[in-house]
């Protein structure tokens, strides 16, 4: 079973709903079979790099006061701590993640792509580091084992890997994902959102018994005239 997930560094609700899909795979029998990607999604393409700003005043020139948005990230805050996360609010940076992405997709190519993308969550939202930043990036590469002057390399070379993220925010666009997290199992399947975890635990065993019931193919005609292990099907005339 293949988990496509598309998120965010900088999205709260996608570091919850990694965290509720692990918590269901723990207890799925079948988890070793089951292979989980992570894909590139902005939810704002054209943020700035982080210059200072304050994280509450940020999010306030889109979504109203900062009384209003301090109401809204307590209550995202709740929810984090329900699955063991403190999220940082006060003093979260606010920036553009293009290149956190683009260091998820060379993790990746090097078999660190599910490592990469825990340790720029946490850095974001439990550590306040700067994911945007390219010395904290390499400085968050190396955590997860990857070497450091390939990874600030990778990183100064602006064209490295950006097809790779452009590739998965076309996907998002033409699988009408308009917000993430965005969970799709086996390409026939989809979950939207931070569900419980009871949710994600149900769709498990639901792909898994109907991926096994359901031939991937649709027979056209009879299945005569063919060979197996019996012998060939013969016809009568």
């Amino acid at each position: 079973m293949k988990i496509e997930v598309w998120s965010d560094y900088v999205c709260p609700f996608c570091y919850i709903g990694k965290r509720k899909l692990e918590e269901a795979m723990a207890n799925f029998p079948h988890k070793e079979e089951v292979e989980v990607i992570f894909k590139s999604y902005q939810l704002n393409p054209n943020a700035p790099l982080y210059n200072g700003q304050d994280y509450y005043e940020t999010l306030a020139k889109k979504f109203g006061s900062i009384e209003q948005v301090k109401q809204m990230t307590n209550h995202i805050k709740q929810q984090a701590n329900l699955v063991g996360l403190d999220f940082q609010f006060d003093t979260m940076k606010q920036t553009n993640t293009f290149d956190a992405h683009r260091l998820a997709k060379f993790a990746e190519s090097k078999g660190k792509g599910a490592a990469i993308a825990e340790a720029l969550l946490r850095a974001h939202f439990l550590e306040s580091k700067d994911v945007g930043n390219i010395d904290e990036l390499v400085e968050i590469a190396a955590s997860v084992g990857l070497e450091k002057e390939e990874a600030f390399a990778t990183l100064r070379n602006e064209q490295a890997f950006r097809e790779e993220v452009e590739t998965d925010l076309q996907e998002a666009t033409q699988f009408q994902i308009t917000g993430v997290p965005f969970f799709i199992m086996n390409r026939k399947y989809a979950i939207s959102g931070a569900q419980p975890t009871e949710t994600f635990t149900q769709a498990l065993q639901q792909v898994w018994e109907e991926e096994r019931q359901t031939s991937p193919f649709q027979t056209i005609g009879t299945t005569e005239d063919t060979c197996g292990s019996d012998g060939c099907d013969i016809p009568e005339k």
